[in-house]
């Protein structure tokens, strides 16, 4: 068994957003193992994950999700975009903190049906709702999905409007894109502005932004990186997205402690 790495300090979370293309590498490989082995590396300990397959015939009618988590000693709650007969394909979040599963559904889709699923994770004393999605591919779908995701059953939504907010996921948006910029005046990119060094597809020599992660102002991101090591860039057509945040909770008590002291 693998084990990702746990933060140095109890006061940080690390957040992973990955678009895993069913396991199949940039050689044209399926190897669960070797995903796995990248999102190790990543030290993470909250992971959403986009294009798992779950019993398909394609990849071996493996359960991805379960098969990652448990090689990373993590538990899944995953999501099925789609879903014909016994085969699924989809989305899911993995972490070893306490999780509960609040909410997974579609979100309006002309072409390939896109879901998103939203979780309650406990962190070191702070309480964190966290969605993670994968948009569609046309433009006026996009839109129509991220009106769905700033609506009253996800980020309106009276528990998730009011708590310490994530959306993470592979939004097949760039930064100047109307999706994006739609979803980024209600929540904050952790992410500076653009460079093309902070692109995520393609892994082998990434362009284009497509990947992202939002928080509310509540949280604070102390780092944001895009993980370019040669096994991810290997692993997967897209490179993950990580970052790290201190958590309310903890930034508190060290406060206290300071005037304390």
């Amino acid at each position: 068994m693998m084990k990702a790495e746990r933060p140095s300090f109890p006061a940080t979370v690390k957040i992973l957003t990955y678009n895993v293309h069913s396991c199949i590498g940039t050689d044209r490989k399926l190897d669960i193992d070797r995903l796995a082995a990248a999102i190790a590396e990543t030290g993470a300990d909250i992971i959403g994950l986009q294009e798992l397959d779950v019993g398909r015939q394609r990849t071996g009618g493996v359960d991805q999700a379960h098969a990652i988590a448990s090689k990373l000693q993590m538990t899944a709650h995953f999501h099925p975009a789609l879903h014909v007969r016994e085969e699924r394909y989809g989305d899911a979040v993995l972490t070893a903190l306490p999780m509960r599963l609040v909410r997974a559904a579609a979100l309006p889709s002309f072409g390939e049906p896109r879901g998103a699923l939203w979780v309650e994770i406990e962190a070191h004393g702070a309480t964190l709702q966290l969605i993670n999605t994968h948009l569609g591919l046309r433009r006026r779908e996009r839109l129509v999905q991220v009106e769905a995701l700033l609506g009253a059953e996800w980020l309106a939504h009276p528990d998730y409007a009011n708590a310490h907010r994530l959306l993470i996921g592979d939004f097949n948006s760039i930064p100047s894109s109307p999706a994006y910029r739609r979803l980024a005046a209600e929540i904050s990119d952790v992410q500076p502005p653009v460079s093309r060094h902070r692109a995520t597809f393609p892994s082998r020599f990434p362009v284009f932004r497509l990947d992202h992660i939002f928080a509310s102002r509540g949280l604070t991101c102390v780092e944001a990186q895009v993980i370019e090591t040669p096994l991810a860039r290997r692993a997967s057509d897209h490179l993950p997205l990580v970052a790290t945040f201190a958590l309310p909770s903890a930034q508190r008590a060290e406060q206290k402690a300071e005037k304390a002291g």
